[in-house]
């Protein structure tokens, strides 16, 4: 909703909103923009009427905002139609849907369009370091966004993705999340058939081969052409990684190897990620060899994987993941690129899935990797009392607070110690928190 906001602001619109528990780095772009925001969702915004009021997906039935919203009789939409209606009708739109790896490929398709001089707008649900931004609106027809699973508003319980008018699609996984909204897998997966159906023939599909889910949905129908991309040698395009941690890596189309890519990034997921924005990038004539020449220069995204600061050579590191998956492919990555060093990984349940346990049962086998895993146990966490009977058996602590966690985590650190914060909240700014920790105390 941050970078809709941006970009209506880029139409013309005189924009505000209001939230709370906003945090960086979207409050610091909305604070630069000069878009106002209001804490909190009385409904005092209400008191001035508007051209149209957009409600992002956390509203509900219930909330003073909403409640005069529906008695007032003024304009009102989901985000995604907004957006949709608005700016992507009127675009080649290339959309990223998946359910990991959204931000980070997005990102990467976004840099290699504007490195390659395809000056592109984009939508995208954080803040690539090459931009500094998430959204932005340009005069060029390529727009890329960030296509979420998850439902539009209250009120419309579609999938935001069935709302962007794509021309280019890339699927690049699919698995059981957004416990709150699915039911189950199979929910999820008509979801994104639906999201096929909106894509034309003339447009394409980048879909990841190595997953089965995925192949389910194309059986469902697809009316669009198809390139897949991969691991799988019988994927049109696929990557052969040529180290552990996969921060080097080859891209072969049809049988022959194109180009050779190495960067500052680690581990299986990203080399995908960079798969699939390299086949999406093909869409708009831009070469192997070019892609790579742009990779090389891709700087990553904030708090995915975004080395905070080192003390006493230890290294602290702010990340997104919050599903099984990611978890445990981000810990293989950073693992396999420091070797023996000791690793310690802290998760925050954040997510509504993770809140409600959905995910509970499969964290210990996500973080087997890690030399030392903790997992926050807050009071109002609806978990079984088995998982941390199995949290125990595995080794896993779990922390109340974190202050009680911070100081622990100090006394364990030693020289070379790696640390991983992953939620996809604000965390009560814990990496940071403890970079000046380490400050005081070393």
């Amino acid at each position: 909703m941050g970078g809709l906001a941006v970009l209506a602001r880029s139409l013309g619109f005189e924009v505000s909103g209001s939230d709370q528990n906003v945090y960086p780095p979207m409050s610091t772009q909305l604070e630069n923009m000069g878009i106002q925001m209001h804490q909190g969702y009385d409904d005092s915004v209400l008191s001035q009427a508007y051209a149209q009021v957009v409600v992002g997906n956390v509203m509900t039935r219930g909330m003073p905002v909403i409640e005069t919203l529906l008695e007032s009789k003024q304009r009102y939409s989901s985000g995604p139609r907004w957006l949709g209606e608005n700016l992507l009708r009127h675009k080649k739109v290339f959309a990223v849907a998946g359910t990991h790896g959204k931000t980070t490929t997005a990102s990467m398709l976004a840099w290699l369009l504007e490195y390659n001089n395809h000056n592109p707008g984009f939508l995208i649900g954080g803040v690539t370091e090459n931009f500094g931004i998430s959204a932005r609106n340009t005069n060029s027809d390529n727009f890329v966004i960030e296509a979420d699973e998850y439902d539009s508003a209250f009120f419309d319980k579609r999938s935001k993705f069935v709302h962007y008018h794509a021309d280019v699609a890339i699927l690049n996984n699919l698995e059981f999340d957004h416990a709150d909204i699915f039911e189950n897998l199979d929910a999820i997966k008509k979801q994104f058939h639906h999201f096929i159906r909106t894509i034309p023939r003339s447009g394409t599909l980048i879909v990841n081969k190595d997953e089965d889910n995925l192949k389910t949905v194309l059986d469902m129908g697809c009316w669009t052409p198809v390139v897949t991309f991969g691991t799988d040698k019988t994927a049109d395009i696929y990557a052969v990684p040529h180290c552990s941690d996969y921060s080097s890596f080859a891209l072969y189309n049809n049988g022959k190897m194109q180009c050779s890519i190495t960067w500052d990034l680690i581990g299986k997921h990203n080399m995908l990620n960079a798969t699939a924005a390299i086949a999406a990038a093909q869409s708009a004539g831009i070469s192997f060899k070019d892609c790579a020449r742009a990779l090389t220069e891709f700087k990553g995204i904030k708090r995915r994987m975004e080395r905070i600061g080192s003390v006493n050579s230890i290294t602290i590191y702010d990340d997104f993941a919050h599903h099984p998956t990611a978890i445990a492919t981000t810990i293989e990555g950073l693992k396999n690129n420091i070797g023996d060093k000791k690793l310690i990984v802290v998760v925050e349940p954040r997510s509504n899935s993770m809140r409600a346990g959905a995910h509970a049962h499969a964290l210990p086998s996500s973080l087997q990797q890690a030399d030392v895993a903790v997992v926050m146990n807050y009071p109002d966490l609806h978990w079984q009392d088995d998982v941390f009977a199995q949290f125990e058996l595995n080794g896993i602590k779990t922390m109340e607070s974190v202050d009680a966690l911070l100081p622990f985590l100090a006394d364990i650190s030693t020289p070379g110690t790696h640390l991983v914060f992953m939620s996809n909240g604000g965390f009560e700014n814990a990496p940071r928190r403890f970079l000046a920790l380490l400050d005081r105390w070393l």
